[in-house]
Formats: structure tokens, sequence, C-alpha cells
């Protein structure tokens, strides 16, 4: 179940050659991760502007309106030598992965995938991770890992099967996300809070059952992971078994739940708030 409260109520190389139309990383050799094709103007640009990683080659539409969004992309790969093909629209939409790429797709090294201690390395302030137990939907993947970004989520964890990893849908919908994000592939959730916990961290799941509204939760204000299950089944029995706290989103309207993108915008924007107002030293009371 999606976290949230239940309501009480032709040529040798041709990179233009057709193959199935499917959600996939990229090009072969590719990491396990993903992240070597970008698609989507904003995407491309974070992609570029960041210089996390190698970009190997863009392609642009040709007859595309004037944009300030494209010329700072073009820019951007004059400065760093990136081979600029200009193409025509069908050529463009055979290359594409995702549904909408307008009018730019890039190619770049693979993301590399860092280990689950990495992501508590030296921080100024206290690790703030997103485990997501099995979140198939790339489309969701790509929603909560921008929302994560936006809240200063520190890290990301996911599991190596059964989950969305960066196809280019994904590397859209988070729209420059996963240039600043580090994330884990670990081989199972449960082993993995099992490990954190080891590291001092603290597990808050997310279910409509929780035993506990988030908003009360202690130690969001401590290193924390928040664990969000996949669409419709919500977390694992294991993964839940493994966490130290089960909270729930207190939902006001008639509606009895949030997809998961949605629930881990709530939940990550509620751990940033409660960080906020614990730094400025204020309390959550409004009679105070």
């Amino acid at each position: 179940m999606t976290p949230a409260k239940r309501r009480q109520v032709s040529h040798s190389r041709d990179p233009f050659a057709r193959p199935p139309r499917r959600e996939r990383s990229g090009s072969e050799g590719a990491s396990a991760l993903g992240g070597d094709q970008i698609e989507g103007r904003n995407a491309v640009r974070e992609l570029l502007s960041v210089e996390r990683r190698r970009t190997n080659e863009l392609f642009m539409q040709a007859d595309l309106d004037n944009s300030p969004v494209l010329d700072e992309i073009l820019e951007l790969a004059r400065e760093q030598r990136v081979s600029v093909r200009t193409v025509r629209a069908y050529e463009l939409d055979d290359l594409a992965r995702s549904e909408v790429h307008q009018g730019v797709i890039a190619r770049a090294d693979a993301l590399e995938p860092v280990s689950l201690d990495d992501l508590l390395g030296e921080q100024a302030a206290p690790a703030f991770l997103l485990v997501l137990d099995g979140v198939t939907d790339p489309h969701n993947l790509g929603a909560v890992l921008r929302s994560a970004l936006g809240a200063g989520v520190t890290g990301i964890v996911l599991p190596k099967h059964r989950s969305a990893h960066v196809t280019p849908t994904v590397a859209k919908a988070a729209a420059g996300a996963i240039e600043h994000l580090d994330i884990a592939l670990v081989p199972g959730i449960p082993s993995a809070l099992e490990r954190l916990s080891r590291l001092k961290v603290w597990s808050v799941g997310l279910d409509a059952d929780g035993d506990v509204d988030l908003d009360g939760v202690q130690v969001l204000t401590e290193p924390v992971a928040l664990v969000l299950g996949a669409e419709g089944s919500g977390l694992s029995s294991l993964a839940r078994a493994r966490c130290d706290v089960v909270a729930r989103i207190e939902l006001a309207g008639p509606v009895e739940s949030l997809n998961v993108s949605a629930a881990g915008a709530v939940a990550c924007f509620a751990v940033s708030r409660a960080r906020r107002l614990a730094t400025a030293g204020r309390d959550l009371s409004p009679n105070r």
C-alpha cells in the first residue's frame, strides 16, 4: 500500500538504427545503474552544467525554435568540446527511449553507483537517505529523485533487482537531479537497513497503517533513512521489520492514499522542515 494513512474514514555504427522501443538504460556495457542516455532539455543542461561525468555526444533536432535553454546547452557543449549532431525529427525519435525528448538527447558516461557506507561519508549535516524498496515505475522514480534533491536528501538507496534504475525516462522526470545525488545499489533492502542500523542511522518506513504520524517522529533531525515501498504493495514485510519506526502521512481530504512519488515528496519535505526548525531553534507548537 502506498505510504499514506487510510481514512479513519546505414553506417556500420548507425546511432539511428531502430531497436524495439522499450525502457532501457542506453547503450550496451553501461553500468547497472544506467544514466548513459539523457533526454529532455533540463536534464541535458544539468548534465553539461554539473560536469560530474563526461558527455560524449549531443543530438539536437534541426527545426527547433530559438530558446535560452537550447542556447545554453550549445554553449556548454562547445566549451566542453562535445560533438553536436543536428538531425531530423524522425531520426531523433528513433534514437529516443523516453516519451518526449524535447528535441535534445545526450550520450554520456554511465552513472557510477557508490557503496552504502560511502553515502555516510563526512557531511556538515546528519545523513538524510532515501531508500526505495522496489519502485518500478520510471516516472515515479524520477519524480521522487527530483523531490529528494529539493528537500536535501544526501543519498539514494536502490535494490539491484526488481526496481527501476536510471533509464532515460527516469533521468528526464528527475530534471537533472541524478547529476547531484549519490546512489547506492544494494543486493537487498532488508540487509541494507540492517547495515544502516549498525552505522547508527535510524530507518523510518512509510506505510498507510503506520504506528505514528510522520510529523511526530522524533528522530528526523538525526541521521535518518526514509524507506518507501513499491507502488501498490508498499513496504515488503522484511523491510518493514527492519525499520525502527513505521510512520504514516495524515490526510485531511477524502482520498485514502497518495502514490509513491507524492508520498515521497511529502515525507522528504517533512524531514527537511523538521531540520530547519531544529536549526533555527524554533518549536513546532503554534502557541509559541
